[in-house]
């Protein structure tokens, strides 16, 4: 059990998901489907993945190398928030460059929400622990949550991203990295945060 909850851990780990944000929009969303260009979304889908993925996961590495952080599943508070920190610098490149390409505001209001989700998770770290895990998956719930209201989107994808979330919820429970009020704390900042910015249309 406890095996399979960190194999869940790690496939549904928070760097990869934004670009699986982006990918899933892309594809249950005809509004975007009909903006973007089938290069243009691979284009925005490389530098996406390269900075929110491959970036952050470089410096956990390197991190952890250097003895900066003990273990890369930092269960320890306080060696998550320059991690958090970094991470939070690469998401505020890629969204520079987002808005440095010709994009869609409902992709620029998606990832302003992410942003948000991160620096909310960053700023409760300084005192307590929240999943980012938790956040990630909630994130995805949110952005189908909010092109279903902003797009009328109508897709089978929300029950079983819902599954999801519950099965990463218990994982988390079961590894011991969190108790269930930091589960539950980092799905509503990721609901939250995409859903309503998609909604109000919040983007800088």
């Amino acid at each position: 059990m406890r095996k399979a909850a960190h194999v869940l851990s790690l496939v549904l780990h928070p760097v990869w998901m934004p670009t699986l944000a982006l990918l899933l929009a892309f594809r249950i969303d005809p509004h975007l489907t009909f903006t973007f260009s089938a290069e243009g979304q691979r284009v925005i889908l490389g530098m996406v993945f390269v900075m929110t993925a491959l970036f952050p996961v470089a410096s956990m590495i390197m991190l952890w190398r250097s003895g900066m952080v003990a273990e890369l599943a930092m269960p320890r508070r306080g060696e998550r928030i320059l991690p958090y920190l970094l991470t939070l610098v690469y998401f505020g490149m890629a969204y520079y460059l987002l808005r440095r390409t010709p994009n869609s505001s409902t992709t620029l209001s998606l990832f302003t929400g992410m942003v948000l989700a991160l620096a909310a998770d960053l700023l409760l770290t300084l005192h307590w622990k929240v999943s980012l895990h938790m956040t990630g998956i909630g994130g995805l719930v949110g952005m189908v949550l909010g092109l279903m209201v902003v797009h009328g989107v109508r897709t089978p994808l929300l029950p079983g991203l819902l599954l999801l979330a519950g099965a990463l919820g218990t994982a988390r429970l079961v590894v011991g990295d969190h108790t269930p009020a930091q589960v539950y704390a980092g799905a509503a900042i990721g609901v939250l945060a995409t859903s309503g910015c998609i909604v109000f249309g919040i983007w800088y």
